[in-house]
């Protein structure tokens, strides 16, 4: 399908008609996963209840506490969450002009995770205070990843380089804060860099909220410089794009949302990387598409924290394990594919 425009008084839109029915698609998929993920748990909720309680109507006291403190928040941030994910990983691919360049690898979650477990070892702070330390650690490390790779300009082999070295740093450092750390502050910290949903709370809810409400507006507003960056800087310019203004933004943007994902869930692994890929072959689109992206993003997460709730009824299996299966799956997979077709 062929992008098409809607003028609506002096303002024109365009769009493509497969991203929006595909984008469609995705939010009612995710709008059902999060209502069944609302029923299920250590004890089953029926529906009606749900529904019920949505709409104001207090439920029975255990269910009630159960619904809106435990169950409620750990609902709402994956969904922000792997938002939040998606969306970084879809700009930071399309930046770095790499299908493996996500914060991941870029090492933007790394250093949100040290600034974090610095403040859980160190400091001993709350979650307001983790979450402010893992935005200073991914800009910090932002700034010094993109110090290292600018040489009049940012090309892409060199960012993820920087990336990669400077990730591999972080991981040293944070293993060093462990094994130095008190066996409980390390075990706790140690759930936490795996990328846990697990305990979550209003707090963490509102951490995601107040990044997505200011970050994604600036996200989705600079979309359409985005897709002109990947033409290259000569094109984009000649269209009316300031190459290295534009991308810096988009960075900025990029690591706040991986910063506070991370504050809000820890580094949880491969959704910023997957999310994009899956979302540009559903949409089979070139360019970046951020809405689906984000969209995969929240399903991939919520799905793979009710996998773990289903497999271990516990529930006490951080979902950062089972995205990092999953993920790594999905790599070797795709990987797998291109090296067969490259070799025809």
């Amino acid at each position: 399908m062929t992008a098409r425009s809607v003028r609506v008084a002096s303002f024109s839109l365009r769009y493509s008609p497969r991203a929006f029915i595909t984008s469609t698609l995705l939010g009612a998929l995710l709008v059902v996963l999060t209502g069944y993920a609302l029923t299920v748990g250590k004890f089953t909720i029926p529906v009606g209840q749900v529904l019920s309680m949505l709409t104001g109507t207090p439920g029975p006291q255990g269910v009630d506490y159960v619904f809106w403190t435990v169950r409620m928040p750990r609902v709402l941030t994956a969904v922000l969450v792997g938002v939040l994910f998606g969306v970084a990983g879809d700009i930071v691919q399309s930046l770095s002009r790499n299908p493996l360049g996500s914060p991941d690898v870029l090492g933007f979650g790394g250093g949100a995770a040290t600034g974090a477990i610095l403040q859980i070892l160190v400091l001993g702070g709350g979650s307001v205070a983790i979450a402010f330390s893992a935005l200073v650690g991914a800009f910090a490390t932002a700034f010094l990843v993109y110090a290292i790779a600018y040489r009049r300009g940012v090309v892409s082999y060199r960012l993820v380089l920087a990336g990669i070295g400077i990730a591999a740093l972080l991981a040293a450092v944070n293993r060093y804060l462990l094994i130095s750390a008190d066996v409980t502050d390390a075990y706790r910290a140690a759930v936490w860099l795996t990328g846990s949903l697990l305990d979550r709370t209003w707090n963490h809810v509102t951490i995601a909220t107040v990044a997505a409400g200011v970050l994604l507006p600036f996200a989705f507003a600079l979309s359409t410089r985005l897709r002109l960056l990947e033409m290259g800087d000569d094109t984009s310019a000649s269209l009316g794009v300031t190459p290295e203004r534009t991308r810096t933004a988009l960075f900025v943007v990029a690591v706040g949302l991986t910063g506070a994902a991370v504050a809000s869930a820890g580094p949880i692994a491969f959704v910023a990387l997957a999310a994009p890929h899956i979302a540009r072959r559903l949409v089979n689109a070139a360019g970046p598409s951020l809405a689906a992206s984000g969209l995969v993003g929240a399903i991939l997460l919520l799905g793979a924290d009710l996998a773990c709730q289903q497999v271990f009824p516990t529930g006490d299996l951080p979902a950062g394990v089972a995205t990092g299966a999953l993920g790594g799956l999905y790599l070797a997979v795709v990987l797998g594919t291109r090296w067969r077709k490259a070799s025809r």
